[in-house]
């Protein structure tokens, strides 16, 4: 008696996840075979994306130590100070309309001294350039600028040696100054110079302070600077100085109170008809912060412009020998499709290749761009940060698939026999 047969069970179908994993794994396999086994005409073809990511790298860094130098630098200018001058720092129509615009004076500062409710202090500013001299030693080209007795808490300097102004050495236009510390080490380089007498231009002052490093500010030195008493200043270098005044605000949430109490005053003491336009500007912090981010989108996009230029002929580049790769293999095409490889596998295969070369592209620029970067950190403060590193690598792999995507279509859409037939 003859045993039935037993039910044979179907043969299990491989999960999709599965299958796609093995599809990876094996294009990843023949992309790199073939990367390796072309090594010159990869790099070649890689030159493109070696420079459009060096310098879309190299763009995002400069702007970033860009930004943080101005910040840095114009945190000395106070986000509580209101700057009054004859002319607004933005001009947004010609200049004829402020030329004939009449000088700041002093007692239009001392004005708000008086009368604000919102000034903490205020401070008035000149300056010129004169040379500085000790017995022999002599620093030239230094910035005098005159200020008052409040000039340094509103322009934030810090005494290090000494003292700062008196109101009475103010009001007598006493002849006495304090150093920069640029200014103090050129003059005295064994000491502070507190109580010594120097020569501004030609006229002899006493040092009574010496200031601490301040740095750069807006890219000037501010170590390189002596102050002296506005009335001093006025009397021994300009009659009728460009003058500023800076007022600080008490408290900084009311700023824009503080500015229309000062306009009101200064109206009042420079005999403005109601009516009339303002014959002065109060300028603040963010208008300069405002005009340099307009700046920086004008330099990024002139960047973008070309590093997009730069990746588009990488990627042309890049789609050409992937285009002559499909060519020459079309035979190893036609034999994977004929023991079962699917367009999927084709497809994907040719886009690793593609991915993989502009990704290595992306990797050296990304190390030029790096290595740039620390090799100026001395002199510019750039620092290359995660995010953009993360972003030159996603724009790298971007363009190779982009690039990569057509002559991998084509291989996977050819026919097997056409393929098998190639030479």
């Amino acid at each position: 008696m003859n045993a039935s047969p037993q039910p044979t069970e179907p043969p299990r179908r491989r999960a999709p996840t599965g299958r796609l994993f093995i599809e990876l794994r094996e294009g990843w396999k023949i992309a790199l075979a073939a990367l390796w086994g072309n090594k010159l005409r990869s790099a070649l073809t890689t030159l493109g994306i070696v420079i459009g990511i060096l310098t879309v790298s190299l763009m995002a860094t400069a702007l970033e130590g860009l930004r943080v130098m101005f910040l840095r630098s114009i945190a000395g200018l106070g986000s509580d100070v209101l700057f009054i001058e004859r002319f607004p720092w933005e001009r947004p129509v010609g200049f004829w309309r402020y030329r004939n615009r009449r000088p700041i004076e002093l007692d239009q500062a001392r004005a708000i001294e008086r009368e604000s409710r919102y000034a903490l202090a205020v401070a008035v500013e000149a300056g010129t350039s004169r040379p500085v001299k000790f017995r022999d030693r002599t620093a030239r080209d230094v910035w005098v600028a005159g200020n008052n007795e409040h000039g340094a808490l509103v322009r934030q300097l810090t005494v290090r040696q000494g003292r700062f102004f008196t109101p009475e050495e103010v009001a007598g236009a006493r002849p006495v100054c304090v150093l920069g510390a640029e200014v103090a080490a050129r003059l005295f380089p064994g000491g502070s110079g507190l109580g010594e007498r120097i020569k501004i231009g030609e006229t002899t002052y006493e040092v009574v302070g010496v200031l601490a490093r301040f740095g750069e500010f807006l890219f000037a030195n501010m170590d390189n600077q002596v102050i002296v008493p506005i009335t001093r200043f006025t009397a021994d270098f300009e009659r009728r100085p460009y003058l500023l005044i800076r007022v600080k605000v008490r408290d900084p949430a009311q700023m824009d109170e503080a500015e229309e109490e000062i306009r009101g005053i200064l109206r009042k003491a420079r005999h403005v008809p109601p009516g009339a336009e303002d014959d002065f500007a109060i300028n603040k912090q963010e208008i300069i912060i405002n005009t340099f981010n307009r700046v920086a989108r004008v330099i990024a996009s002139v960047g973008l412009f070309i590093t997009g230029l730069s990746l588009f002929v990488g990627g042309v580049g890049t789609m050409n020998i992937m285009f002559v790769s499909v060519t020459e293999r079309t035979r190893e095409i036609g034999i994977r499709k004929a023991i079962g490889a699917r367009r999927r596998a084709i497809l994907l295969q040719f886009l690793m290749e593609a991915a993989v070369l502009c990704l290595f592209g992306g990797v050296v620029g990304l190390t030029l761009a790096f290595s740039a970067s620390l090799a100026v950190k001395k002199f510019f403060p750039a620092p290359m940060s995660a995010q953009v590193a993360v972003l030159a690598l996603v724009v790298a792999l971007l363009t190779g698939v982009v690039s990569g995507f057509m002559p991998a279509w084509r291989a996977a859409r050819l026919n097997p026999v056409d393929a098998l037939r190639a030479e």
